[in-house]
């Protein structure tokens, strides 16, 4: 009950934050449309279609995925606010488990993560995709497990570091690479020996991957999901596990 109680207060203190906080919503929802009408516009007219789709098409679950992966890892910036104003002092001498408080973090990024990821996944119809219920209560599944995988992942990262500047520098420097990396832009399967490998060990990549797999239709060929969904779930679960772990650890060491 305490432990619940404890996940419930830092998750509702975040999503205030959040609420307040107008500019966080445009600017995180502004830039995968930028990446949509911008960059896959003007390639949707470079790469021919193919498969029973257009580029723009094939691109739309991975700026799901870049939607998701920016809100969420950039969450754990929260961490830093904490730790500088003492609010993190006071989270972990309080008589909760370190756990409760990593999962109260990343579900709070989760949350947020998701409802943007939601506004993006209505634009379907002017893409020409037509889903159905099971088709969006899917991807919004998919995209909630993504988030808390992420959202974790970026807790880990920021309990190393107690600076907005250094962890700002380090998350532009894993989030890029991990977007580029994830099949977004292009099929895993079309990559290069070295290039498919560090895409088969990011944690974007499945995520993405299970989005195509709950959007496209059946038979889209190359252009479609590179692994099964099952698969993908399964990495994901078991990377969100590993990553809570690993949270809750990097807390214990502070403490």
């Amino acid at each position: 009950m305490i432990e619940g109680r404890a996940i419930h207060v830092v998750v509702a203190r975040e999503f205030k934050k959040f609420i307040r906080e107008k500019s966080r919503l445009f600017s995180t929802i502004a830039r995968p449309l930028i990446w949509l009408f911008l960059v896959g516009g003007g390639l949707n007219r470079l790469v021919p279609a193919g498969d029973g789709m257009n580029y723009l098409q094939f691109f739309f679950p991975g700026i799901i995925g870049m939607t998701i992966l920016f809100s969420a890892i950039f969450s754990a910036i929260s961490i830093i606010w904490d730790k500088e104003f003492g609010y993190m002092k006071e989270m972990l001498v309080a008589p909760v488990s370190r756990t409760s408080i990593v999962i109260g973090k990343a579900l709070s990024g989760t949350i947020v993560s998701t409802i943007q990821a939601g506004i993006i996944l209505m634009l379907f119809p002017f893409l020409g995709f037509k889903l159905s219920i099971l088709q969006i209560g899917g991807t919004l599944a998919v995209g909630f497990l993504l988030a808390f995988t992420i959202s974790a992942l970026g807790i880990v990262i920021a309990t190393f570091y107690d600076s907005f500047e250094s962890f700002s520098v380090i998350m532009n420097f894993i989030v890029m690479p991990m977007f580029f990396l994830s099949g977004a832009m292009y099929p895993v399967s079309d990559l290069p020996g070295i290039l498919k490998f560090l895409t088969n060990i990011n944690p974007l990549t499945y995520g993405v991957d299970a989005l195509k797999n709950v959007i496209f239709p059946t038979g889209t060929g190359s252009m479609g999901p590179d692994f099964p969904l099952s698969l993908d779930i399964a990495v994901l679960f078991s990377l969100a596990l590993v990553f809570t772990l690993a949270g809750t650890l990097a807390f214990r060491r502070r403490g």
